[in-house]
């Protein structure tokens, strides 16, 4: 009898947010599949749970996926976890759930933790109707995806770094316009989580004058949106 694939989502940020169902899961497989078993032991320590762990990330998952999914097909409950968050989102994860529905493999993916839906819903923009672009390409096509972004009537969802989110912020304002709304949320569920919230040429000015921290998510209004206009010199955290 084939054992499954399980996809369980890890805190983004607080220890807190791992939900019983999660540890329980992780307690029962055979083999945790971790982004980076170095980050990933620390959760597990904490939680104690003993599972073996292997790596399984962008670098070896094209050549490990099939192997793995032979494995689940022959009996064994594996479980995969990304270093926070639900994997497949910005995370390995799609090929060896591919592979296992390729092969009739049962798929399971527990609810839980993700960066995006926090700063969506703390946005204060429509969330009814969204896109989520994740990382934008750093070169090829880059230009071209802002472009249909900016064109795109739905709310939609940058994930960017600390490096480059005042270029990105940059990029948005002059595709959308500097009045487009838009919010940038940083270190979601931890100590410090912070919310910022203007317009796209507000946001690049305030992280101009104050150092970038953190992984971001940015929050951007689509085109023609109907929320109000918020005073371009304005900011609300």
């Amino acid at each position: 009898m084939a054992g499954r694939l399980y996809i369980v989502p890890t805190p983004v940020g607080n220890l807190d947010d791992m939900t019983p169902r999660a540890i329980a899961t992780l307690r029962a497989a055979s083999l945790v599949l971790a982004e980076d078993t170095r980050t990933s032991a620390v959760l597990m320590r904490h939680f104690g749970i003993d599972t073996p762990m292997a790596s399984h990330h962008k670098f070896n998952e094209h050549d490990t996926a099939e192997a793995l999914a032979a494995r689940i097909d022959a009996g064994e409950d594996i479980a995969l976890i990304s270093d926070a968050g639900t994997p497949g989102i910005s995370d390995p994860g799609f090929l060896l759930s591919r592979e296992c529905r390729r092969r009739g493999i049962d798929v399971v993916t527990l609810p839980g933790a993700t960066a995006f839906v926090p700063a969506l819903v703390s946005s204060g923009l429509p969330c009814d109707r969204f896109v989520f672009e994740g990382f934008l390409p750093p070169k090829k096509g880059r230009a071209t995806r802002i472009a249909a972004l900016a064109a795109d009537e739905r709310t939609f969802i940058v994930y960017e770094s600390p490096l480059r989110l005042v270029k990105t912020l940059a990029e948005l304002a002059a595709a959308c316009g500097p009045d487009r709304e838009a919010s940038a949320s940083r270190e979601i569920s931890k100590l410090h989580e912070t919310t910022v919230r203007g317009t796209l040429a507000t946001l690049r000015e305030y992280f101009e004058a104050n150092n970038p921290r953190g992984e971001f998510v940015l929050i951007v209004a689509g085109n023609k949106s109907d929320t109000p206009k918020v005073h371009k010199n304005k900011f609300k955290e």
